[in-house]
């Protein structure tokens, strides 16, 4: 039975979808600003787990991830540069892209961007107006007054007991104390510029939180099954989305609400000015892998706060240098088609399957399903050292190991053919350590790691690999 922990109404839930085998899922998208930085990719790579484990499980998702090219920050930042929004934020949309193919993210279905659906945004307020939910302000924009929606606060706790009347907040982001009416369509203001619309509401843009409403219903229907995002954006955002979406429409907005911790970069919180704050292109340049550090990302439980460190990079990198290993093993026996089968092997194979989905099952926990995964290895490992494994146990071995990395995408599928410059070196690099010239084997090794090349010298000869 697959469990999650839903944040609304905060405990563990058998995952029902409302039309099974769909899920509908929505996930919060980045501020294109500026580049997405460790943190974000924390959710991203989470997110990305939770995805591929439903379809693991057998589930058909749709999948929704917007992208937030209007707001405060994103305004604020074209007008300091002196370009138009669309060309400052561009930028910061292609380098996300990048970004989520370096860390083997699978691609959302839909990447709806706000400023793409101001029509649908303008047309949730006029609903909202309509229904006596929202109202103009002395300033020209409309608020969505609080104390009309008498839920606000089911999905944080927190309920608006002491609202001062009248209390009001145009900003996107605001403290997480401070209880106020919120800004759905923001008037415009010579601050500005030129970065506005048009509409019936009147000139000006949209507030951060009808972004997500408008967009998610448009692509997923006024009621859907999964929307997520780190914990940071539970109060007031996902509280605000809730409450705008469900007194529009007059039903349920989301069923399951999944919230992800805050990331810590050893030991303390992130911040420039501790000198520990890292996009994922910060840690690329140091030379870290990306699956080592998508491994460390995806590592720990997502609920629980996550301490990134060097350190745990590269030990990261060693777990999956075991998994590849594992695999080459693998594959070499299924490559000499050994008859037979052996039991003890197939018990090995089967728990290690079954251990990883029932901890999986249980709201994603992944500490006992990563060690049910590396006992599997140890086991079969020792077999292998002691009699070697059949071709009919290996392949169910890749099989198996094809299906647990089809959820955490930490092994690429091995590039197989070398390119001749590779092949002389190799052979040159042979030729050394047969006359014992070790400091020229050494520097043709190094000169293959610096090409992505990994060599290991067995009794059986060199062996090779592709870095991940």
């Amino acid at each position: 039975m697959l469990r999650f922990f839903n944040t609304l109404g905060r405990r563990l839930e058998e995952f029902v979808p409302l039309d099974p085998p769909t899920v509908r899922m929505y996930t919060c998208g980045p501020t294109v600003y500026d580049y997405a930085h460790i943190g974000n990719f924390r959710a991203y790579v989470w997110e990305d787990l939770l995805k591929r484990y439903l379809k693991f499980k057998g589930y058909k998702v749709i999948h929704v991830m917007n992208i937030t090219d209007v707001d405060d920050k994103t305004i604020k930042g074209a007008r300091e540069a002196g370009i138009s929004l669309d060309e400052y934020t561009r930028k910061y949309k292609e380098a996300f892209f990048e970004d989520l193919d370096t860390l083997n993210i699978d691609r959302a279905d839909f990447y709806p961007e706000a400023t793409k659906h101001i029509d649908d945004m303008v047309a949730l307020i006029q609903k909202l107006l309509e229904k006596g939910y929202a109202y103009y302000g002395e300033d020209g924009c409309i608020y969505f007054s609080i104390s009309k929606f008498k839920d606000y606060g089911k999905l944080s706790g927190k309920r608006p007991d002491k609202l001062i009347a009248g209390a009001r907040i145009s900003h996107d982001e605001y403290d997480k104390e401070l209880w106020a009416d919120f800004a759905l369509w923001k008037a415009w203001t010579p601050e500005d510029g030129d970065i506005y619309w048009d509409t019936p509401l009147g000139r000006g843009r949209p507030g951060w939180h009808i972004e997500c409403s408008a967009m998610s219903m448009k692509y997923l229907g006024e009621t859907f099954d999964i929307h997520t995002g780190g914990e940071d954006n539970l109060f007031p955002h996902h509280e605000n989305e809730i409450a705008q979406s469900e007194a529009a429409t007059g039903k349920p907005f989301v069923r399951y609400w999944l919230h992800c911790a805050h990331l810590i970069v050893e030991g303390k919180k992130m911040s420039k000015s501790l000198g520990n704050f890292y996009t994922l292109r910060d840690l690329l340049e140091k030379s870290y892998k990306p699956m080592a550090i998508r491994y460390l990302l995806l590592s720990t439980h997502y609920r629980q706060k996550l301490n990134f460190t060097f350190e745990g990079i590269k030990a990261a990198e060693s777990a999956i240098d075991r998994l590849r290993e594992f695999r080459d093993m693998l594959e070499e026996y299924a490559a000499k088609n050994i008859p037979g089968t052996d039991p003890k092997v197939t018990e090995a194979l089967e728990d290690g399957l079954e251990g990883f989905e029932r901890a999986m099952d249980d709201d994603l926990n992944i500490s006992p399903a990563l060690a049910s995964i590396f006992e599997m290895v140890r086991t079969i490992n020792k077999i292998s050292a002691e009699k070697g494994i059949t071709g009919a146990d290996a392949d169910k071995g890749l099989d198996i190991l094809r299906r647990i990395n089809s959820v955490l995408g930490v092994l690429r599928e091995p590039r197989r053919e070398l390119p001749p410059e590779l092949e002389r070196l190799i052979k040159e690099r042979e030729e050394a350590r047969k006359r014992k010239d070790y400091a020229k084997a050494d520097a043709i090794r190094e000169k293959l790691r610096q090409m992505g090349l990994e060599i290991k010298d067995t009794p059986e000869g060199t062996k090779w690999s592709w870095k991940e």
